[in-house]
């Protein structure tokens, strides 16, 4: 039976690198941002590929959660990238208490520096902080499994040790596989990879840390600190390596 791995992140998070280092696994398959389409056919905003975003997916999240949580898969390790604000008030959560879950936090200052690069950033829902901080504490209620968080930074920083973290607190074993992978394309990236992806589709792997100059809007830093305590209180609770 595989081990259902749910990622829980904002956007611009370093979601999908993590998703290319459990992609590159030879026993993982890998789904990209499965409640998106009903995330924007409910919502009605209009984001980038928007048309082709609601054609490539079912936009009936009990469907959804059942292809994630039931349907037969047949490598041993089942990751699930997902965004945090796709997951609307109505969902349902209690699928995900016998799934293996992670939250990749991000400083909202460098989520919000980053989302507005590609694309107009209304509110502090658009980066799905807030609403991160309430399914954490909600999964730390129903599941009987660890819940664990780690940082971007750390990722980006120690990715060796961070991804061996996981795998052992998943009992998952580990593979230099994680750490890099082949430039370029992938069949299981959602059709709006082509908008948000650049960056990741021209790494190789985790590489030596630089810190970028950061560019924000007045309007970024105000969403940026509105979700900075919720940031903070999933912060403490992260994992530090050592």
């Amino acid at each position: 039976m595989a081990k259902r791995i749910a990622m829980w992140s904002g956007p611009r998070s370093l979601s999908t690198a993590m998703m290319r280092a459990w992609g590159n696994r030879k026993d993982t398959k890998v789904v990209d941002e499965p409640f998106y389409a009903y995330y924007l056919n409910t919502s009605e905003l209009r984001h980038p590929a928007y048309e082709e975003i609601i054609a490539s997916q079912s936009t009936d999240w009990q469907k959804v959660v059942n292809q994630l949580s039931k349907e037969p898969v047949e490598e041993a390790v089942f990751y699930q990238k997902h965004m945090t604000h796709h997951m609307l008030p109505e969902i349902d959560l209690t699928w995900c208490s016998k799934l293996y879950n992670c939250f990749l936090i991000r400083s909202p200052l460098l989520v919000a520096s980053s989302y507005e690069k590609k694309n107009q950033l209304i509110n502090a829902n658009d980066i799905g902080i807030q609403r991160q901080h309430e399914i954490y504490k909600k999964l730390i209620e129903i599941t009987d499994r660890p819940v664990l968080i780690v940082d971007a930074l750390d990722v980006l920083q120690y990715p060796e040790t961070v991804l061996k973290y996981i795998c052992q607190q998943f009992e998952i074993p580990f593979t230099d596989r994680m750490l890099k992978w082949p430039k370029g394309k992938r069949r299981s990236d959602g059709v709006w990879a082509s908008h948000w992806y650049k960056t990741v589709e021209n790494s190789t792997g985790f590489h030596t840390y630089s810190a970028q100059e950061l560019q924000i809007s007045d309007r970024g830093k105000n969403i940026a600190e509105e979700c900075e305590d919720d940031y903070l209180a999933m912060w403490e609770n992260r994992f530090i390596p050592r």
